[in-house]
Formats: C-alpha cells, sequence, structure tokens
C-alpha cells in the first residue's frame, strides 16, 4: 500500500517542519507541503504529532536460537516496533553461540522469516575464531561483538595477544562490552564474605564499579588506537568513561561510544525500590554518572542511544544477589523513555532523533535508513501526545515485566512504518510483511 502522511511535524537533522511525506513502494518518494492528496494513497492526518525516523537500535538480546522461554525474534521484534524501533542489531551470546558464520547465518535466515522490523547481527569472538572473524563481510553483518568481561561459555575474550589479533584483523567494525572481570571478581568476593550469596542489591555498582569499567574501555581504546580499529564501545555507566572520547564529526571518528536507557533514566536510588529488577550489566551508578552520561551524549564525546535490551523470566530475576540474572527488556519503552527526558527539560526532541536515529545510522554506514530523505526507506514512527501508564497488561514481552511498570508516559506511539508497511497502528499488529536485512556502505 502506498501512504500519504499529510501536516506531520518532521523532527529530522536537527530541526523540526511541518510537512507532507508521500510513501510509495517501501520508499520515501516525496517530502513537502501540500503534496496533492487525489490519488490512490491511503491518507494519514499527522496534525500536531511528531513524525520521526524509525529507532535503530544498535544492542538487543532476543535470545533466539536456544533462550526462547525469555525472549525471541518475532516476540522482540513486536515489542520493537511497538515502541517505534524499526532496526535492531542482535548479540551473539545465544544457544548455540553465534561464533561462526555458519550459525551467524542461521540467525539471518530465522529472522527473515519471522522479524516485523529491519535486523542485523553480530559475530561473536572467541579466543580462537579468528579465521572466522576474518571471513565476516563488511557489507552485510553490522559488526563484531568482543566481551571484554562478563560474559557466558567462552565468549569473554581476555588473552591480550588474541585481543591484539582481533583488532588488528577485523574487516568491520568491532563493539565491545567493557568491564575488567579481575576487578569484579574481586569486589563480589569481598561482599560475599560480608553478606554471603544474599548480597544487598545496592551493592551492585560497587562489585560492577566505576574501575572496573573504565579498566576495561581504557583499554579498548588503547587496542583501537595502536592497531586503528573501528571501535565502538557498548553501554556505558561511568561519568569518568566519557573522558576516553572525542567531540569531533562522528562520521570521522574511529571509536565512538553508546550510552542505554536506563543509566540515563535511574540512578541507585532506584535499587532500593526495584531490586534486582534494575539490576544490568555494566551496572546503574550514581546520579553523578546519570548526568555526566547526559553531558557527554549532548555534547557530541558520546554518539548512540541504545537499549541493551535483555530479557530475563521472572523467576530468573528474583532470588539471591549471586543466583539471579542481570538484565532486563527495554526495546517496547525505550525511545517513549527518552520522550519523557524532553518533559523534564533534560534533552531535546531533536537530540533524542539524533542519537537514537541518526547517529546509528552514520556511525554503521547503514544504507539509506536512519533519516526522512527522498529515496530513503520509509522506516518511520508516529508519536502522539497521549497520557498512559506501564502495566503488565500492556506489556508485549515474552518474559511478562518490564523496569517501567507503574510509571505515566505522556507521548504515545501511535504508528510505526517499515519499509512502507505500516506494520504497528494503534495497538494492532500486521505480522504478514518482513522487515529486510540491513546493509552497510562499507
Amino acid at each position: 500500500m502506498n501512504y500519504l502522511i499529510k501536516n506531520a511535524h518532521i523532527v529530522n537533522e536537527g530541526s523540526v517542519v511541518v510537512s507532507d511525506v508521500l510513501i510509495e513502494n517501501e520508499i520515501i518518494k516525496k517530502i513537502e507541503k501540500n503534496i496533492d492528496a487525489s490519488k490512490d494513497y491511503i491518507t494519514i492526518d499527522a496534525s500536531n504529532k511528531f513524525l520521526i525516523p524509525g529507532v535503530i537500535d544498535d544492542q538487543v538480546h532476543f535470545r533466539e536460537p536456544g533462550l526462547t522461554h525469555k525472549g525471541d525474534i518475532q516476540e522482540g521484534s513486536i515489542a520493537a516496533v511497538a515502541g517505534g524501533t524499526t532496526s535492531f542489531m542482535d548479540m551473539p551470546n545465544v544457544n548455540p553461540q553465534t561464533t561462526t558464520i555458519e550459525y551467524l547465518e542461521d540467525k539471518y535466515t530465522i529472522a527473515s522469516k519471522k522479524s516485523l522490523a529491519n535486523y542485523s547481527f553480530y559475530l561473536g569472538a572467541t579466543n580462537d575464531n579468528i579465521e572466522e572473524i576474518k571471513k565476516l563481510n563488511p557489507r552485510n553483518v553490522c559488526g563484531l561483538k568482543v566481551f571484554m568481561g562478563s560474559s557466558t561459555g567462552n565468549m569473554l575474550v581476555d588473552k591480550d595477544d588474541k585481543l591484539e589479533e582481533i583488532f588488528k584483523t577485523c574487516p568491520t567494525l568491532i563493539a565491545t562490552h567493557c568491564e575488567d572481570s579481575p576487578t569484579i571478581d574481586a569486589n563480589l568476593e569481598k561482599f560475599k564474605a560480608k553478606y554471603g550469596d544474599d548480597i544487598p542489591y545496592e551493592c551492585h555498582p560497587l562489585i560492577r564499579s566505576e574501575e572496573a569499567c573504565y579498566k576495561s574501555s581504557s583499554k579498548a581504546v588503547e587496542l583501537a588506537k595502536r592497531n586503528n580499529t573501528r571501535l565502538h564501545i557498548l553501554h556505558l555507566s561511568t561519568a569518568k568513561e566519557t573522558e576516553l572520547f572525542t567531540i569531533e564529526d562522528r562520521r570521522q571518528k574511529k571509536i565512538t561510544g553508546e550510552v542505554c536507557v536506563h543509566h540515563l533514566w535511574f540512578n541507585q536510588e532506584a535499587y532500593k525500590e526495584k531490586g534486582n529488577f534494575v539490576r544490568w550489566n555494566p551496572a546503574i551508578k550514581t546520579e553523578n554518572d546519570r548526568l555526566g552520561l547526559l553531558k557527554a551524549l549532548k555534547e557530541g564525546r558520546l554518539d548512540v542511544i541504545a537499549t541493551d535490551h535483555a530479557p530475563h523470566t521472572i523467576k530468573e530475576k528474583t532470588g539471591v544477589y549471586t543466583k539471579a540474572a542481570g538484565g532486563g527488556p527495554l526495546v517496547q519503552h525505550s525511545l517513549i523513555c527518552m520522550l519523557e527526558l524532553i518533559n523534564k527539560g533534560e534533552i531535546t526532541i531533536e537530540e533524542v532523533i539524533d542519537k537514537m536515529c541518526h547517529a546509528p545510522a552514520d556511525i554503521f554506514s547503514i544504507e539509506k535508513r536512519g533519516y526522512i530523505k527522498e529515496g530513503y526507506y520509509a522506516d518511520l514512527c508516529l508519536i502522539s501526545k497521549n497520557s498512559w501508564t506501564v502495566t503488565k497488561e500492556n506489556v508485549l514481552y515474552k518474559c511478562g515485566w518490564s523496569p517501567f511498570e507503574g510509571t505515566t508516559f505522556n507521548n504515545m506511539i501511535e504508528k510505526t512504518f517499515v519499509n512502507g508497511n505500516l506494520v504497528y497502528d494503534n495497538g494492532i499488529l500486521n505480522k504478514t510483511t518482513k522487515g529486510k536485512r540491513l546493509l552497510f556502505n562499507r
């Protein structure tokens, strides 16, 4: 179907302009005022509503294959489009782990049949899969994920010579999880000596400390500089780490940084109310850290806002500290959450769209996405002013919960288009059309 969106407040490339958008055959055909509505288009009145490029989330864990009791690609993509996210990049710590090209292509096959959103998948690095890494095609794979701390199975890359080789030879962008495992292990032992396994959740940011984060992030930056590597550090959680990044044109940067929604919304006070349901790795830390991350984001030192969407069942999230899982679901509420920070005066809508839509497209060099431009794919989201409260009944996650339960938001995702197809319309999902594999101009 072809659509004509009329009188929208288009948020794009740092400005808000009232105009019309014509969608034909998956593509944004025309952007101008007073487009003739006489042709056979489905016309949508977007007066007093924001029209934005679809969000591109560069870090999700949709749990397929092998961990589908808590999430899967179809369910994750449904929650994503309901939240205005039209493209995602999924992580390799599944079962089997995505550490070979064969397993990587298996995930693309699954997504082609199930995903409502556009998709890409990271290959996972290990200490011994360098030959697989060298086979990566920069054109059709978003990047390589390197766990420099906090991983499962054999995906912790902790040998310096292997890290050096990976950073020297990888043909794609490298995305890293940076926490120093020896530092975390030593901190954990101290708290176990005091509390046993039932460590108070308020201790989480002391165990997964600023020191653990900075030690690993600074090491990744040193490796990247030495080897001229294209490095993207994920889910930064401390103000101190922002010192590692420069303020310059992000298209020219070799080293970029991401901050996640939960590190911009919560601080350490949240552990008192929500306990393990706000436990992520890296940890939510102090209010000073939250404000420092926000400042670095606004000044261009950090580049991307993402989610690290990582669902676990309620059972997996409960129990004593040493047994309960870290991570939580976020894709349904990430954009709405950031729009709420606009109401609090902490960020502007132009900055939100820049960091959630434009910046991922720029730093990953995604082809024809991330902007509202003629000739680009019509990945779009229409936002209206409506107050609503997150409850278990309106959560779309298979895991059945959200850290935002009980929170009232003042914006609502009304419609989401993926490749010109209206896949989400006021709570109604169109599951017949599927997203596309992302391609990269590099």
